[in-house]
């Protein structure tokens, strides 16, 4: 099972490097934050789980979306 997560954790990480849409990026860099927190858990260390989780994928991913929405394209394709 850790090895699973921890490959999931890759591609998402090679996904968020790789893609050309900042948004899908950002998904991927909190989908890759969520592995990280159940990894952690499985780990049996529940309190970086939790701070991984609130801070990795949710306060960040709301600035990533945020910032990204505020800014303007040049290019819409």
């Amino acid at each position: 099972m850790t090895e699973l997560i921890l490959f999931l954790v890759c591609v998402g990480s090679a996904y968020a490097l790789l893609s050309k849409d900042l948004l899908h990026g950002a998904i991927a860099l909190s989908a890759t934050s969520v592995l990280s927190a159940l990894l952690f858990f499985i780990l049996k260390a529940p309190d970086v789980a939790i701070t991984e989780a609130a801070v990795g994928a949710g306060v960040s991913t709301v600035i990533f979306v945020w910032a990204i929405r505020e800014t303007e394209r040049k290019d819409r394709s």
